[in-house]
């Protein structure tokens, strides 16, 4: 989903948008995405995406994992839906399939949205002198809010909530060694199990150019450790038809330490 957090400006007209980028931290994770957006009406957008992330282990093992999108958005004014399905993984690890949808309300002033994600995992948890390893088969309910508002002529304010329910437990004791191995920076697949996450985004326009402020916390179902994350995001001209975003963060995590990182993305727009 972060994937079409990028490509919503693309949302605003008919028309298609290409965009690529890449991402870095300070623990030594990197990642590369592409993304797209084409409007099949006036009304009507389908958009897709996909990623690759790297991470090294605290094993020396290099895990690579593919993440990917698509999403079709119909809005019949003043209401409209979005579907969607994802995929995020490494075979060896960690894969989730997910099923998204959401049901919104959207006029000039607010924009307020009910959504629904399904989840299906398979997790190996590797064996170690420690832990003798498992496969577990789960799934998980999600049922989250999304709120925007236009706060002014320049501004917005986006507020964004979920909760998921899982068909398995997780015994934060039992659990501890496990994560760590697999947790040990924010590109990590077992980063994406939370139990719940909510984020704040203030957007602000400065003539062509908008600046985004994020603010967002999650917690790990595995463990109960909390992250906090803050990110700004900087988008600008750089002639008729492409953006160039740069971004920068700092998470502070209670399971892999304070982190920051570094994103620059290219948009290209045409008819």
């Amino acid at each position: 989903m972060l994937l079409f957090l990028i490509a919503g400006p693309a949302f605003a007209a008919e028309g298609f948008m290409l965009g690529g980028g890449a991402e870095g931290d300070s623990d030594g994770g990197v990642s590369a995405a592409l993304v797209g957006s084409v409007g099949l009406g006036k009304d009507t957008w389908l958009s897709a995406g996909v990623a690759k992330s790297s991470v090294e282990l605290e094993s020396g093992r290099k895990l690579e994992s593919l993440y990917a999108d698509l999403e079709l958005d119909h809005f019949f004014d003043p209401v409209g839906i979005r579907v969607g399905v994802a995929y995020w993984g490494d075979p060896d690890v960690l894969e989730s399939n997910d099923w998204r949808a959401s049901g919104y309300f959207r006029n000039a002033v607010v924009s307020i949205s009910a959504d629904y994600e399904y989840r299906d995992f398979d997790l190996t948890i590797p064996r170690t002198d420690f832990f003798p390893g498992r496969q577990i088969t789960f799934d998980a309910d999600g049922i989250g809010l999304t709120a925007r508002f236009q706060t002014s002529e320049n501004t917005n304010l986006r507020l964004r909530g979920i909760k998921y329910d899982y068909s398995v437990s997780f015994r934060p004791t039992d659990s501890l060694e496990a994560a760590r191995l697999l947790s040990v920076t924010r590109l990590s697949l077992v980063n994406s199990l939370v139990d719940h996450r909510a984020s704040i985004s203030l957007s602000i326009d400065h003539g062509l150019n908008n600046w985004t402020l994020d603010a967002s916390t999650w917690e790990s179902i595995f463990t109960g450790s909390r992250t906090k994350s803050y990110t700004v995001r900087y988008l600008f001209p750089l002639s008729q038809r492409t953006d160039l975003e740069l971004g920068a963060g700092y998470d502070d995590s209670e399971l892999y330490g304070d982190v920051s990182f570094f994103s620059f993305y290219l948009f290209f727009y045409g008819d």
